[in-house]
């Protein structure tokens, strides 16, 4: 492992609730979730106060996006039915998502944190990492600086870990949520990483948790004590190597800070594999969320898109790619969405899903006239 990297993962706290929680600082303290755009939206009321919905006046098929702290106590999360969340927490309040403003936060924190270290990956709407190996400042004040920054600039905590790589950051910024600072070195593999369950390990799924449970591996530290072979053996060659190295904390991926990439993509592995018909409203949750996302990393790119594409792997693991070119390109999350829904169309889609992905390609400056497309047929699959 290579000690003289610093890498930091920043993973802001709650974020899509704690934007609404600006907009709402009312409701600190309490249980809130947000859910769909379909959620009805606070009423205000004669007497000016706002009347918010909650989660026991809930009727559909809806999934949680966010929840806060506090909703997690009762065991509300993110990618629950909001049916089953209001048998957990009734009185929660219930918000719609607002990707707007979300998008909008994010810029800002992400800007702020350029403005203290400016080797940036960015990995979403609430997450990056920073290269901080350059940069002449020990490791706990540097932090510090980077969260006080990201503060002014949004007024929201994240959770940042430091450690010698990508891996090893992306775990250690879970560890002290929320507004929490973990700093790791190599020794401390054994005594921070080992103990804690191998689904830790970023790229370790449900399915690939379930075998290695039958293995008789939970934890890290039980992965990290099975041969190498015995995991090439049963994973393959490729997943089975990158396991023995996970485990014992090896990662020398560089970040990747390019500005001129020739797609992005946005992908989502369901804790369960999802039935088309009976999780229609989770899926469509998913794939509009996705869409949002790839709209977010074009508009911050400042690119649009000729090409918009696909990506389903079913509970079989066997894996389908569909994309569309465009007559003109195009960078709007609805259009994105309605095009995406036109290479669904072209699936079959007899089995449950696994993952779900979107992906732009062709990517070009936006022309001066350029007009967005209009795509006329929206997504009747899911």
């Amino acid at each position: 492992m290579n000690s003289h990297r610093r890498i930091a993962h920043l993973d802001m706290d709650a974020f899509f609730a704690s934007v609404e929680l600006r907009h709402y600082p009312m409701l600190r303290g309490q249980p809130v979730v947000v859910g769909g755009r379909r959620v009805d939206r606070p009423v205000e009321q004669a007497d000016g106060s706002l009347r918010f919905a909650r989660l026991r006046d809930y009727v559909g098929r809806g999934v949680i996006t966010t929840s806060t702290y506090e909703a997690r106590a009762l065991g509300v999360f993110s990618g629950m039915g909001l049916m089953k969340a209001a048998q957990l927490a009734p009185d929660a309040i219930l918000l719609p998502a607002n990707f707007d403003a979300y998008r909008d936060y994010s810029r800002r924190f992400k800007a702020a944190v350029a403005s203290v270290a400016p080797v940036i990956e960015d990995r979403g709407i609430d997450e990056i990492y920073i290269d901080l190996s350059g940069i002449a400042e020990d490791s706990l004040p540097l932090a510090r600086r980077i969260k006080q920054a990201v503060f002014a600039a949004t007024g929201l905590s994240c959770s940042i870990g430091i450690t010698p790589n990508k891996l090893l950051a992306k775990i250690a910024s879970d560890l002290d949520k929320p507004d929490g600072i973990t700093i790791l070195g190599a020794d401390d593999v054994p005594t921070r990483i080992w103990p804690l369950a191998a689904r830790k390990i970023n790229g370790i799924g449900p399915k690939a948790a379930e075998r290695l449970r039958a293995m008789g591996v939970d934890t890290v530290g039980q992965l990290a004590a099975v041969a190498e072979s015995e995991l090439v053996r049963r994973f393959g060659a490729s997943t089975g190597s990158w396991l023995w190295r996970a485990a014992r904390g090896i990662d020398e991926r560089p970040l990747v800070t390019e500005r001129d990439p020739k797609s992005v993509s946005r992908e989502s592995t369901f804790e369960r594999d999802l039935d088309v018909g009976l999780d229609r409203a989770a899926l469509s949750e998913a794939f509009t969320g996705l869409c949002a996302r790839v709209a977010d990393d074009l508009a911050r790119k400042g690119l649009v898109a000729r090409t918009i594409g696909i990506k389903l792997r079913f509970a079989d693991f066997s894996t389908v790619t569909r994309d569309l070119t465009l007559a003109e390109p195009l960078a709007d999350a609805q259009a994105i969405r309605r095009a995406a829904g036109q290479c669904l169309k072209r699936i079959a889609l007899g089995k449950r899903i696994r993952l779900l992905g979107v992906r732009a390609a062709g990517l070009q400056p936006p022309a001066a006239t350029q007009q967005p497309l209009a795509v006329q047929a929206e997504l009747q699959l899911f």
